[in-house]
């Protein structure tokens, strides 16, 4: 890819990330009400997820016109560039609606091989995961700081996070019970903000099921450009959603992999 092109996305992308952010501040800790999205499991959207989704989606209208889009409230939008906007408003509404700061903005573009780059933006915090064209940076309340996951240790001195129990089957759970029995420490809950712990080199594992390609293609790209990895749980690509397990090395990978499988 070209320079300019690749410098194009990029300014492309953080306006996006700047509108979402704006968007979403504006309801955040307010006495926000949800509509319930499915009948059997509360699967919450607001007004601000639609919010930071049609102000991206605008952008993209003026700046990006002939490329795809895939957001998680307004489906898709066919182009004709060969590249498609994945886009997730708010990752974690239900985080969102409990006034923890631990949602965020996902954005990736994605050609025919997956997502090429990636953001995840914590708004409230003020924190950017950047990641793929050659940049992998985190900007917050610190600063600017380059991106490097942390380097291979043993399961038993691993922290692993993930959102079960509450998502995946019973199976799939005891999959990753198994992964947890050999970790130092298991966290729970932490949505999208533990795949950018992860390319910060905080974390080792991230463990997810029944994910969508919004849920995953901008950790993706962060996590890879800071030196990760992120397959299923078959060890093949994951940007399209599904079983997810995101690790800061390949060795880690390897070792989790080999448990979830067991």
């Amino acid at each position: 890819m070209d320079k300019a092109l690749a410098d194009d996305l990029m300014s492309v992308a953080d306006a996006l990330a700047d509108a979402a952010r704006e968007a979403t501040l504006l309801h955040f800790r307010t006495d926000l009400t949800a509509d319930n999205k499915e009948a059997d499991r509360f699967d919450p959207v607001t007004v601000a997820d639609r919010l930071s989704e049609t102000r991206m989606r605008e952008i993209l209208a003026a700046r990006r016109p002939h490329d795809g889009i895939l957001g998680e409230e307004f489906g898709t939008t066919e182009g004709t560039s060969g590249l498609t906007w994945v886009l997730d408003p708010i990752d974690g509404t239900r985080s969102y609606l409990s006034g923890t700061p631990t949602w965020g903005v996902l954005i990736a573009v994605m050609d025919a091989t997956g997502p090429i780059y990636g953001l995840i933006d914590q708004p409230y915090i003020g924190e950017r995961f950047m990641g793929g064209l050659g940049r992998a940076e985190l900007t917050g309340p610190l600063g600017r700081r380059v991106l490097k996951t942390r380097t291979a240790r043993p399961l038993s001195d691993a922290i692993l996070f993930t959102t079960f129990p509450e998502v995946g089957t019973l199976a799939e759970r005891a999959a990753f019970d198994r992964v947890k029995a050999g970790a130092k420490l298991t966290r729970y809950g932490t949505d999208c903000y533990a795949y950018g712990l992860i390319a910060a080199g905080q974390i080792d594992l991230v463990i997810e099921a029944g994910l969508q390609a919004y849920d995953v293609q901008g950790p993706i790209a962060v996590i890879e450009a800071a030196g990760g990895v992120v397959t299923n749980w078959e060890g093949g690509k994951a940007h399209m959603g599904g079983r997810v397990l995101a690790a800061a090395n390949p060795t880690i990978h390897a070792e989790a992999l080999a448990l979830l499988n067991a």
